[in-house]
């Protein structure tokens, strides 16, 4: 597995990031055994990545997380893991008092005695204001007793994270983590990232996938894509199918192409999903990738390419 540094951290990522929200069940049961199994064949096959967050499953995905991890027993030192603060399943907090206790209750759950990376969670449904004043300057007193390493920060609209890089210290904030943004229906993170390296940030791609849409099953009934993206992506699912094809390998392809994205990351909670990501990953190195296949689907999808949906933002 391709190793690669993420911004001024030191860090060194797999090029396949475990996303280990569905192991808090959020997309039906996993057992504590399945995500054992599961956790130890990311290991097996060169995964060092973890990201959980207590929103998901909330708390569930963080607990079952640390149980996986201690029960496999990989030296601590040999694994990077990222979690969240602000958003819980009672909504969003990220004043200094909640975002400091937050990150006592995740240890505790995780069962370890630091993260890698504490990163505030889906910023723009607060206060961006805050988040610069308050929420950043408490995660870098945490950092000073280091119960975390580096801090990030998440979200959806790309706009947010200029909007805080412009105003905070430079190298107080040490990696994005971006969702929907890179991948084959939308490339939109690409213009931002000579901006980020500039700044030294690393960048975390989430959702290669784009929440479903680039499956052969399609997104679930929630997804906030327009009729139109969703019709377009099923499309390019279905000709991919025909020719015997799976969209999804190929959408993972096409999002580890861009070395200048330190991870992409899936969520996973199955030995044979991980196996899957990781076989992607492996043919892609070794120059396997039917770029043919996806020219004609890169086609499909022009019409509706760069189509985003909207999500909630606060400047103060």
């Amino acid at each position: 597995m391709e190793l690669r540094p993420l911004g001024n951290t030191g860090l060194k990522l797999s090029c396949v990031g475990f996303g280990a929200s569905p192991l808090g069940s959020v997309f039906g049961p996993v057992s504590d055994e399945e995500a054992i199994d599961t956790v130890r064949e990311a290991f097996k096959l060169g995964i060092n990545f973890f990201d959980t967050s207590p929103y998901y499953g909330g708390t569930l995905s963080e607990k079952v997380l640390g149980k996986a991890l201690k029960a496999v027993g990989v030296p601590r030192n040999e694994y990077i893991v990222s979690t969240k603060c602000g958003r819980y399943k009672e909504g969003f907090d990220f004043s200094a008092e909640r975002v400091t206790r937050s990150i006592d209750e995740s240890l505790e759950r995780l069962q370890m005695e630091y993260v890698d990376i504490l990163q505030c969670h889906d910023i723009e449904f607060g206060s961006l204001d805050q988040i610069i004043n308050e929420t950043i300057p408490a995660l870098q007193k945490l950092k000073e007793t280091g119960k975390i390493r580096f801090i990030g920060i998440t979200g959806l609209p790309l706009e947010i994270f200029t909007y805080v890089l412009d105003r905070v210290p430079l190298g107080s904030v040490d990696v994005i983590l971006s969702y929907c943004h890179y991948g084959i229906n939308d490339t939109t993170l690409a213009d931002l990232i000579p901006y980020l390296k500039n700044k030294g940030v690393g960048v975390i791609s989430a959702s290669p996938l784009s929440m479903g849409l680039l499956t052969e099953s399609g997104p679930p009934e929630w997804h906030p894509a327009s009729a139109e993206l969703q019709a377009a992506c099923q499309t390019a699912a279905a000709f991919c199918k025909k020719k015997g094809k799976n969209i999804s390998k190929l959408a993972m392809q096409y999002s580890l192409c861009n070395k200048d994205i330190s991870t992409i990351l899936v969520g996973m909670k199955s030995v044979e999903q991980v196996q899957v990501n990781v076989a992607a990953a492996t043919e892609l190195a070794q120059g396997q990738i039917d770029e043919q296949t996806l020219a004609e689907v890169e086609e499909i999808l022009k019409p509706v390419k760069n189509q985003t949906w909207p999500s909630g933002i606060q400047k103060s």
